[in-house]
């Protein structure tokens, strides 16, 4: 299968590795990953701060970057950005009068995944040990974000994964379901509304017995990072998958977590062709 990666912002110009470890998970299955060039924002900023017109070129940008690609599905390591092709960028393109924007919106849409998705429903993965070789010997919990949880309905789908890797140890998050207080704009327009969310969350994650905090959104992991470091917090965060992408061979490094880094010695992509097979004989 030929998967089109959707890097999003945050991901790309901040946590580029976390893209790299989704690069290696579809590899290691035998995928191919192409990379539809001239891709971009997906408009949700624009769209929550009110700005349809401005929004519009964005989401031009985006689907002609994805209908112009050859590829059979197309996946995002962001539950957020993906939600907004399928909530937000038809509803623009019509609000703006263009109905031929969004029913090729829609199109777009409706082959993107969050990558947990598309491990699930559409790769049939429901061990990461023994279907990814995934191996993570620690004690985490995980922080199911806004847009996953409630817009695209992801359910389980995460927890499933994490918790079929060797040698983890997932613990529920209490109140997992609350906001973590990001919301794109809302935490620069409401900072102390956005700040008390926070530190609810970070109470409750310390409260786990383990200041490791899983994720699916780079957002949200930006956002409870950042307030951990401001208090003097124990509290890392970690990427779903960088966790999926670790491996007995190539294990990811806690002491590098606050990159969210693959190991700086393997951190090249290997071809298609012999990504799946590792020197040793083991998966990557």
């Amino acid at each position: 299968m030929k998967v089109a990666l959707f890097a999003t912002c945050i991901v790309d110009a901040m946590y580029p590795k976390v893209a790299l470890a989704t690069v290696r998970i579809l590899e290691r299955l035998g995928h191919e990953v192409v990379f539809p060039p001239g891709q971009g924002c997906c408009s949700q900023m624009h769209v929550n701060s009110g700005y349809i017109e401005d929004a519009l070129p964005v989401v031009r940008n985006h689907v002609e970057a994805f209908t112009s690609a050859d590829y059979d599905v197309a996946v995002a390591p962001s539950g957020s950005c993906v939600a907004s092709l399928g909530h937000q960028q038809p509803m623009v393109a019509r609000k703006c009068g263009d109905t031929a924007l969004a029913e090729r919106a829609e199109e777009v849409a409706a082959k993107t995944y969050e990558l947990s998705e598309l491990l699930v429903d559409v790769l049939g993965i429901t061990n990461a040990a023994e279907q990814l070789g995934s191996y993570f010997p620690h004690r985490i919990t995980y922080h199911p974000s806004c847009h996953g949880l409630r817009l695209l309905g992801l359910g389980d789908r995460p927890t499933t994964l994490l918790s079929s890797v060797e040698g983890l140890d997932l613990v529920d998050l209490p109140d997992a379901h609350e906001c973590c207080g990001f919301g794109g704009t809302f935490s620069f327009k409401n900072p102390d509304v956005s700040g008390a969310m926070v530190e609810a969350k970070l109470k409750n994650i310390e409260s786990t017995g383990t200041n490791l905090c899983a994720g699916g959104d780079a957002s949200c992991q930006l956002h409870i990072s950042g307030a951990a470091r401001r208090r003097g917090s124990e509290v890392r965060t970690i990427h779903i998958a960088e966790i999926l992408a670790s491996t007995r061979a190539n294990p990811l490094e806690l002491d590098q977590i606050a990159e969210l880094s693959i190991p700086q010695g393997h951190a090249t992509v290997a071809p298609a062709d012999s990504a799946s097979v590792a020197p040793s004989g083991g998966p990557r």
